[in-house]
Protein backbone atom coordinates (compact mmCIF):
# COMPACT_ATOMS: atom_id res chain seq x y z
CA UNK A 1 0.00 0.00 0.00
CA UNK A 2 1.43 3.37 -0.98
CA UNK A 3 0.45 6.98 -0.34
CA UNK A 4 -0.84 8.86 -3.40
CA UNK A 5 1.37 11.72 -4.58
CA UNK A 6 0.01 15.08 -5.73
CA UNK A 7 -0.11 14.14 -9.43
CA UNK A 8 -1.92 10.87 -8.59
CA UNK A 9 -4.49 12.71 -6.46
CA UNK A 10 -4.98 15.22 -9.29
CA UNK A 11 -5.40 12.44 -11.87
CA UNK A 12 -7.95 10.58 -9.72
CA UNK A 13 -9.93 13.76 -9.03
CA UNK A 14 -10.02 14.83 -12.67
CA UNK A 15 -10.52 11.42 -14.33
CA UNK A 16 -12.60 9.61 -11.68
CA UNK A 17 -14.24 12.56 -9.86
CA UNK A 18 -12.83 11.24 -6.57
CA UNK A 19 -13.52 14.66 -4.97
CA UNK A 20 -16.09 17.28 -6.03
CA UNK A 21 -15.83 20.14 -6.26
CA UNK A 22 -12.17 19.66 -7.08
CA UNK A 23 -9.73 22.52 -6.56
CA UNK A 24 -6.15 21.69 -7.62
CA UNK A 25 -4.90 24.48 -5.31
CA UNK A 26 -5.94 22.31 -2.33
CA UNK A 27 -3.61 19.45 -3.30
CA UNK A 28 -0.31 19.24 -1.42
CA UNK A 29 2.63 16.92 -2.08
CA UNK A 30 0.88 13.91 -0.46
CA UNK A 31 -2.53 15.13 0.72
CA UNK A 32 -5.58 17.19 -0.16
CA UNK A 33 -6.98 19.98 2.00
CA UNK A 34 -10.67 19.97 2.86
CA UNK A 35 -12.90 22.86 3.92
CA UNK A 36 -15.82 23.18 6.30
CA UNK A 37 -19.19 22.93 4.57
CA UNK A 38 -22.41 24.94 5.08
CA UNK A 39 -24.16 22.99 7.88
CA UNK A 40 -23.49 22.04 11.49
CA UNK A 41 -25.36 19.75 13.84
CA UNK A 42 -25.27 21.06 17.40
CA UNK A 43 -26.53 19.87 20.76
CA UNK A 44 -29.82 21.12 22.08
CA UNK A 45 -30.99 21.25 25.69
CA UNK A 46 -34.42 20.04 24.52
CA UNK A 47 -33.29 16.76 22.92
CA UNK A 48 -30.41 14.29 23.00
CA UNK A 49 -30.36 14.44 19.19
CA UNK A 50 -28.29 17.02 17.37
CA UNK A 51 -30.16 19.80 15.59
CA UNK A 52 -29.24 21.48 12.29
CA UNK A 53 -27.65 24.88 12.56
CA UNK A 54 -27.48 27.21 9.50
CA UNK A 55 -23.69 27.55 9.50
CA UNK A 56 -23.82 29.07 5.99
CA UNK A 57 -24.77 32.41 7.59
CA UNK A 58 -21.27 32.69 9.04
CA UNK A 59 -18.04 33.86 7.38
CA UNK A 60 -14.43 34.61 8.28
CA UNK A 61 -15.59 38.12 9.18
CA UNK A 62 -18.57 36.77 11.19
CA UNK A 63 -17.36 33.36 12.49
CA UNK A 64 -19.26 30.81 14.53
CA UNK A 65 -17.93 30.84 18.10
CA UNK A 66 -17.55 27.31 19.46
CA UNK A 67 -17.88 27.58 23.21
CA UNK A 68 -15.28 25.95 25.46
CA UNK A 69 -16.14 22.26 25.75
CA UNK A 70 -18.68 22.40 22.91
CA UNK A 71 -18.99 19.29 20.72
CA UNK A 72 -20.58 19.47 17.29
CA UNK A 73 -20.81 17.66 13.99
CA UNK A 74 -19.63 19.45 10.87
CA UNK A 75 -19.25 18.47 7.24
CA UNK A 76 -16.73 19.03 4.53
CA UNK A 77 -17.55 21.24 1.57
CA UNK A 78 -16.25 18.43 -0.61
CA UNK A 79 -18.06 15.23 -1.59
CA UNK A 80 -16.04 12.03 -1.99
CA UNK A 81 -16.17 9.01 -4.27
CA UNK A 82 -13.32 6.74 -3.25
CA UNK A 83 -12.48 4.04 -5.79
CA UNK A 84 -12.27 0.46 -4.53
CA UNK A 85 -8.48 0.63 -4.53
CA UNK A 86 -8.14 3.85 -2.46
CA UNK A 87 -8.67 4.53 1.25
CA UNK A 88 -8.13 7.80 3.12
CA UNK A 89 -7.16 9.16 6.53
CA UNK A 90 -8.34 12.54 7.82
CA UNK A 91 -5.97 14.79 9.77
CA UNK A 92 -6.66 18.17 11.30
CA UNK A 93 -4.46 20.76 9.56
CA UNK A 94 -1.31 21.67 11.47
CA UNK A 95 -2.03 25.36 10.83
CA UNK A 96 -5.29 24.90 12.78
CA UNK A 97 -3.19 23.57 15.67
CA UNK A 98 -1.00 26.65 15.59
CA UNK A 99 -4.17 28.74 15.89
CA UNK A 100 -5.40 26.69 18.83
CA UNK A 101 -7.09 23.85 16.95
CA UNK A 102 -5.35 20.53 17.29
CA UNK A 103 -5.81 16.83 17.93
CA UNK A 104 -2.62 16.19 19.88
CA UNK A 105 -2.32 19.33 22.01
CA UNK A 106 -5.87 19.02 23.28
CA UNK A 107 -5.51 21.84 25.79
CA UNK A 108 -4.98 24.26 22.89
CA UNK A 109 -8.08 23.90 20.79
CA UNK A 110 -10.22 21.76 18.58
CA UNK A 111 -10.18 17.99 18.76
CA UNK A 112 -11.32 15.80 15.88
CA UNK A 113 -12.66 12.88 17.87
CA UNK A 114 -10.98 9.74 16.53
CA UNK A 115 -13.32 8.97 13.58
CA UNK A 116 -10.89 9.63 10.77
CA UNK A 117 -10.74 6.71 8.33
CA UNK A 118 -12.55 6.36 4.99
CA UNK A 119 -12.76 2.87 3.48
CA UNK A 120 -12.33 2.04 -0.21
CA UNK A 121 -15.65 2.42 -2.01
CA UNK A 122 -17.01 5.14 0.29
CA UNK A 123 -18.92 7.26 -2.17
CA UNK A 124 -21.36 10.05 -2.83
CA UNK A 125 -20.83 11.56 0.60
CA UNK A 126 -19.45 14.53 2.45
CA UNK A 127 -17.18 13.69 5.35
CA UNK A 128 -18.79 14.20 8.76
CA UNK A 129 -16.34 15.71 11.24
CA UNK A 130 -16.72 15.30 15.01
CA UNK A 131 -15.27 18.50 16.45
CA UNK A 132 -14.75 19.59 20.03
CA UNK A 133 -13.39 22.81 21.47
CA UNK A 134 -11.17 21.54 24.25
CA UNK A 135 -10.10 25.01 25.35
CA UNK A 136 -11.27 25.92 28.83
CA UNK A 137 -11.57 29.70 28.61
CA UNK A 138 -11.95 30.84 25.03
CA UNK A 139 -14.09 30.05 22.00
CA UNK A 140 -12.71 28.59 18.81
CA UNK A 141 -13.75 30.48 15.69
CA UNK A 142 -14.89 28.50 12.63
CA UNK A 143 -16.63 29.39 9.36
CA UNK A 144 -17.76 27.76 6.11
CA UNK A 145 -14.90 27.40 3.64
CA UNK A 146 -12.28 27.34 6.39
CA UNK A 147 -9.45 24.90 5.69
CA UNK A 148 -9.97 22.43 8.51
CA UNK A 149 -8.13 19.28 7.56
CA UNK A 150 -6.48 17.19 4.93
CA UNK A 151 -6.93 13.72 3.55
CA UNK A 152 -4.02 11.39 2.96
CA UNK A 153 -4.95 8.83 0.31
CA UNK A 154 -3.44 5.36 0.14
CA UNK A 155 -3.67 2.90 -2.74
CA UNK A 156 -4.55 -0.62 -1.66
CA UNK A 157 -2.26 -3.47 -2.71
CA UNK A 158 -5.41 -5.34 -3.75
CA UNK A 159 -9.09 -4.46 -3.99
CA UNK A 160 -11.09 -5.67 -0.99
CA UNK A 161 -13.43 -8.63 -1.40
CA UNK A 162 -16.32 -6.29 -0.41
CA UNK A 163 -15.84 -2.54 -0.54
CA UNK A 164 -17.59 0.07 1.58
CA UNK A 165 -19.88 0.65 -1.42
CA UNK A 166 -21.42 -2.72 -0.49
CA UNK A 167 -21.06 -2.74 3.29
CA UNK A 168 -21.20 0.88 4.44
CA UNK A 169 -24.01 2.79 6.11
CA UNK A 170 -22.75 6.28 5.31
CA UNK A 171 -22.72 6.23 1.49
CA UNK A 172 -24.76 8.81 -0.37
CA UNK A 173 -24.82 11.25 2.56
CA UNK A 174 -24.83 14.71 1.01
CA UNK A 175 -25.00 16.43 4.39
CA UNK A 176 -23.57 15.98 7.90
CA UNK A 177 -24.91 12.85 9.63
CA UNK A 178 -25.58 11.80 13.20
CA UNK A 179 -24.71 8.25 14.17
CA UNK A 180 -26.66 5.62 12.28
CA UNK A 181 -25.48 2.99 14.74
Amino acid sequence: MGILADHQIHQRCVNERMVTPYDPMLVGPASQDVRLGPLLLIESAESPKFVPYPFHKHSKEYPYRMAPGQFLLAQTAEKFNLPTDVCADFYLKSSRGREGLDTTLKELGLDHVKARFADPGWNGSVLTLELKNVRQLHPVLIWPGMLVGQLKYSRMDENPARSYAETGRYNGDDTVQQSKG
